[in-house]
Parts: C-alpha cells; sequence; structure tokens
C-alpha cells in the first residue's frame, strides 16, 4: 500500500452565536474585555428553579435570516447552528456552486439537539391529545438536523455527520472534519458545534445532578473557574463554527488563512457516566496523542483553551492532567476557561473555544479567565485572570471533556508558508 499523502488543513472562515453576542467580531471583542454574557434566565420562568441563571443568545432574530416557514420547522439549536455557518462561509468568501458542492462537507456536533421541541411537544401531547402533535417533531428534534438543514442551506453535499459526544461534540466535530480534509475525502468542511438546552426540563435535570451553580444573587460572577469559591457550572447556548479548507484549495482562490489545524486526538476514560478519572489519566492521554498527531512538542505550545467548566470534578483533573501531560513546561503555558464569560455550551462548546483558540492565534491575544479570586488547591497553573494578555501564540491546544469519558484535543498553529 503507499502511504497516504496528508493535506495540510487552514481555518478560512468562522461565525459565532454566542452570549456575548450574534457575531465573530462581538464575541472576540466580547472576550478580549473580559465581559460575562451570564444573567437572569429569560426564556421561561425560573422561579421555581434551583439555577435561575444562564448565559442566553441575545438579540437572536432568526428572521433576519432565514424565511419564517423555514425558520418555524427549526429548533433554537439548528437555527443558531445555520445562522453561524452562513457566517462562516460569508467570512472565509467561500461560494458553494454545483461545481466544487460535492467537495464541501458539514460536520456538527451537540450534545442535546432539540430538547426545546421534546418538552413542547411532550406539552401538546398530554394536553391535547397525540393526534396534535407537529408532524415536524422529529425531524425537528433529533441531533443530526443542526447538519443537514446546515447542509440544505449551504448547498454543500459532501461528507454530513453529526458527534454526539456530550460536552465533547463540538470538538469531535471539527477534529472529525480536520481528519476528512487532511486525508483528501473533501476540499472543505463547515464544523463546529451548536447547543440551545436552557429549557425547564435541562435546568432542572443539570441542577438535580447539582453540577449547576446557584450564585443566582450575582449572575456575572458564577462562572469562576478554577476558584476555590465555585459552585458548579453556568448553562450557556450558541454556536460556533470554523471552515476548514485544504491549504492548497484555499491558496488557490487567494483565501485569508486564520491559522492551521495540525493535530487531533480523543480518547476515553473507561471509568464513570460523569465524573473524569483520577488524576485525568485519559485528557492527558489525549492531549499527548494530539501533540504527537500535529508535531508539536510541548516547549511549543503557548496557550491553551481549557475546558475549565467551573466544577469541582473539572477544574483540579484538568489542571492535573495538563502537567502530566506537557511536564514542567505546563506552569509556563497560560490556560484560559472562556466559560467564565459564556457559561457552559455543552455540545456547542467546542466550536465556540475552537474559534477562540484560533482567534488568539491571527490576532496574538490571549482571552482572560474571569472571577479567578482565590485558586482552588490543586489549581496551580497560569490561568490569564481577569484580563486578556497580549503575547506570541504560535500553538494553541482547546480541550474538551464530556459525560461518558470523551476527551478531545485540537491542536491549531500560526500558519508559515
Amino acid at each position: 500500500m503507499t502511504e497516504l499523502v496528508k493535506k495540510r488543513v487552514v481555518i478560512t472562515g468562522m461565525g459565532a452565536i454566542t452570549p456575548l453576542g450574534n457575531t465573530l467580531e462581538t464575541y472576540w471583542q466580547g472576550l478580549m474585555a473580559g465581559q460575562s454574557g451570564i444573567g437572569m434566565i429569560t426564556q421561561f420562568d425560573a422561579a421555581n428553579h434551583a439555577a435561575k441563571i444562564a448565559g442566553e443568545v441575545k438579540g437572536f432574530d432568526p428572521l433576519q435570516h432565514l424565511d419564517r416557514k423555514e425558520a418555524k420547522r427549526m429548533d433554537r439549536f439548528a437555527q443558531f447552528a445555520v445562522v453561524a455557518s452562513q457566517q462562516a462561509l460569508a467570512d472565509a468568501q467561500l461560494e458553494i456552486t454545483e461545481l466544487n458542492a460535492e467537495q464541501v462537507g458539514v460536520m456538527i456536533g451537540t450534545g442535546i439537539g432539540g430538547l426545546r421541541v421534546i418538552e413542547e411537544q411532550q406539552a401538546v401531547y398530554l394536553n391535547r391529545g397525540p393526534s396534535r402533535c407537529s408532524p415536524f417533531m422529529v425531524p425537528m428534534m433529533i441531533a443530526n438536523m443542526a447538519a443537514g438543514l446546515t447542509a440544505i442551506h449551504t448547498g454543500a453535499k459532501g461528507p454530513n455527520a453529526c458527534p454526539v459526544t456530550a460536552c465533547a461534540a463540538g470538538s469531535n466535530a471539527i477534529g472529525d472534519a480536520f481528519r476528512l480534509v487532511q486525508q483528501g475525502y473533501a476540499q472543505a468542511m463547515i464544523c463546529g458545534g451548536t447547543e440551545a438546552a436552557i429549557t425547564p426540563l435541562a435546568m432542572a435535570g443539570f441542577a438535580s445532578a447539582r453540577a449547576l451553580s446557584t450564585r443566582n444573587d450575582a449572575p456575572q460572577v458564577a462562572s469562576r473557574p478554577f476558584d476555590r469559591d465555585r459552585d458548579g457550572f453556568v448553562m450557556g447556548e450558541g454556536s460556533g463554527i470554523l471552515i476548514l479548507e485544504a491549504l492548497d484549495h484555499a491558496l488557490s482562490r487567494g483565501a485569508r488563512i486564520y491559522g492551521e489545524m495540525v493535530g487531533y486526538a480523543m480518547t476515553c476514560d473507561a471509568y464513570h457516566m460523569t465524573t473524569p478519572v483520577p488524576g485525568g489519566e485519559g485528557a492527558a492521554r489525549c492531549m499527548q496523542l494530539a501533540l504527537k498527531d500535529g508535531g508539536i512538542t510541548p516547549e511549543q505550545v503557548s496557550y491553551i483553551n481549557a475546558h475549565g467548566t467551573s466544577t469541582g470534578a473539572n477544574d483540579p483533573t484538568e489542571t492535573q492532567a495538563i502537567k502530566t501531560a506537557l511536564g514542567e513546561i505546563a506552569y509556563q503555558i497560560p490556560v484560559s476557561s472562556t466559560k467564565s464569560m459564556t457559561g457552559h455550551l455543552l455540545g456547542g462548546s467546542g466550536g465556540i473555544e475552537g474559534v477562540a483558540a484560533a482567534m488568539a492565534i491571527a490576532h496574538d491575544r490571549v482571552p482572560p479567565t474571569l472571577n479567578l479570586e482565590n485558586p482552588d488547591e490543586g489549581c496551580d497553573l497560569d490561568y490569564v485572570p481577569h484580563q486578556a494578555r497580549d503575547m506570541p501564540v504560535e500553538v494553541a491546544l482547546s480541550n474538551s471533556f464530556g459525560f461518558g469519558g470523551h476527551n478531545v484535543t485540537l491542536v491549531f498553529q500560526k500558519y508559515r508558508n
């Protein structure tokens, strides 16, 4: 067998619908300003809920982007993905035509999918009977519909799939898309994550698991990764999308290049449904494999966008995993959690955090970790507290870990000819 020639893969466009803003520019500006997108829940009456706060997307009107009939037949998580994908394509100035449609694919992950529709239709079923359930319920709720509808709205006929790996889903989607372009199965991929799970049932379920912050009197300081006084994560929503493109294809059309994707790995703890393995062996191994995949040494790493959920289970475990994976050099590498500003988008997190890592490389600026007043025991790295940092960023890692023991690490690098 002849050895597979791997193509170089670059980032040529990005889109973002987030609690900090509904464009790439406003999202990045919010991160750099250290703004919090977290507030009281407005999408439903949360008075009887333990957790009444979330990182909601604000001012998003699907009718500004989609036909009324189309929008009505799409759950919010799919609307986010379609609009963010349209933004990313426009940013990349990549036009999908009959000539290239079969070489452009879609890979968009989500953790939950259309939970809002399920809840609404369950109420219809109970109150009005089975015959009154919407015929669009199933296509609106299924997790793959964000990827499917994005293809329908953009005309992308290439590879299309939807990883559903809990909070690692968006990063798995980016990594899987990277492999498809790298191995020549597509010239370009629309990829990332999306989620819209700020619903009564989701908030109740996560609160019952004691996973959510109940700092309802101070929403903007509730998400505090690595801090001693954290009390759980804050739910967020939105979508982050990247255009990954074969370098030769990008150069042939004169595309702007934000950076290069060079490494991807995924592992499993094989340990517990919701708790990471003590010491973070699976996460450490994932980072090591991703670095090896990209031909990157620990000394070359400039920045790590951490999973950083603001939970007792994740923060010290991820910290230990970083130290295990990178050794003593870990103490010199800035690590930050943008979830301190956006909340936790579950399956959408890898999308917006992949965008943040790519922008850090493109602009040589590192986002901060908000609300880090007193680092917890075992959390002893440089978490870039409070303020963004100007610094050269040659290589950035993005970590995502999900229930079920899923671990994903993405490796991005500054593009050099």
